[in-house]
């Protein structure tokens, strides 16, 4: 696989511009609220700041994919957060998503059509032709799994701190287990993914 590959497959996973997007507004409710201790006004000024990060994309015409799904993302854990009155209800949105999507991984692998494989394949120019072929298959099974040990590793640390209603530390962990984490697993995809030769069209 050369560096055209690579960069693929760290842009299927939102790319350096997605994670920001996506990412960012999070962050800045968190320090607001541990400054201001106000969920309302916190809230509001990530929505905000994610309002404005999807009308940049649009002025620069770059793709609004990633910063309409934090807007939408924001707007979800606003409205969870207001109707409760609870400022850690603010994070539930995520902790769902993660279990979400542990599931759906994982029922992708067992049925044997990995997401990771469904994902990557057609960008990488192989289609789903690493179905029949072993190995290749057997690359985008493991890449799966380890997305799964992201979701599951984010619930198992960040649901107790939410049942606890531990903000700060929620937040921290929410922080930490974002950026970091997600990119430290799609670099681990990567890795593994180049370890067998893409299955030949031809």
């Amino acid at each position: 696989m050369d560096s055209s590959d690579k960069a693929k497959i760290l842009a299927a996973f939102g790319g350096v511009k997605g994670l920001f997007d996506s990412g960012i507004p999070s962050l800045i409710f968190l320090i607001l609220f541990n400054v201001t201790h106000d969920l309302v006004h916190s809230a509001q000024w990530s929505l905000g700041f994610s309002a404005l990060i999807a009308i940049y994309r649009l002025i620069k015409r770059e793709t609004l994919q990633n910063a309409l799904s934090g807007v939408f993302g924001v707007a979800i854990c606003y409205w969870f957060s207001r109707s409760t009155g609870k400022a850690e209800d603010f994070y539930l949105p995520g902790l769902i998503t993660n279990l979400v999507y542990a599931i759906a991984y994982s029922l992708s692998i067992i049925s044997g059509w990995p997401i990771v494989g469904l994902v990557l394949g057609p960008l990488l120019g192989e289609n789903f032709l690493w179905r029949k072929h072993p190995e290749r298959k057997r690359v985008y099974v493991r890449a799966s799994w380890l997305w799964v040990g992201m979701f599951v590793a984010r619930l198992v640390v960040q649901y107790p701190l939410y049942k606890t209603g531990n903000i700060n530390l929620l937040g921290t962990a929410r922080v930490v287990m974002g950026y970091p984490l997600f990119i430290a697993t799609a670099w681990g995809t990567y890795l593994i993914v180049k370890t067998v030769p893409k299955v030949d069209p031809v």
